[in-house]
């Protein structure tokens, strides 16, 4: 996994977000089984309390699992999943209207751009 951990924000909610976005975009499927808190944190070039405060916050939130033989696996739970990835969906629409309000465009010269852009590729 590819990580990018800037200085503006908390390590650990980037942590979260990028392991959720992993998990909704099929890095991590349904059932499978995490890395260990050791090589993640060296990977993402974290301390391993911080990646540990994350893995414990996702699997707080249903996401993770920890059996005591197996580690850490993702939730089995496919509607979950699916829930995750339309909430995050939703949330970069949002924040990208925001922008786009910002910008000065209305929601239908946003649409028109989009349809425009989806047209030339």
């Amino acid at each position: 996994m590819k990580w990018n951990i800037t200085a503006d924000r908390p390590v650990y909610l980037q942590l979260i977000e990028q392991l959720e976005f992993a998990i909704v975009a099929g890095e991590y499927r349904a059932g499978a089984r995490l890395p260990g808190v050791r090589e993640m944190a060296a990977g993402a070039a974290v301390n391993p309390n911080t990646m540990q405060r994350a893995l414990q916050e996702l699997e707080a939130r249903g996401l993770l699992n920890t059996q005591r033989t197996a580690g850490r696996t993702v939730t089995e739970d496919e509607i979950m999943i699916a829930q995750l990835r339309e909430q995050l969906a939703a949330e970069q629409i949002g924040a990208f209207l925001q922008m786009m309000e910002k910008l000065g465009y209305t929601r239908a010269q946003t649409l028109a751009l989009l349809q425009q852009k989806a047209q030339e590729e």
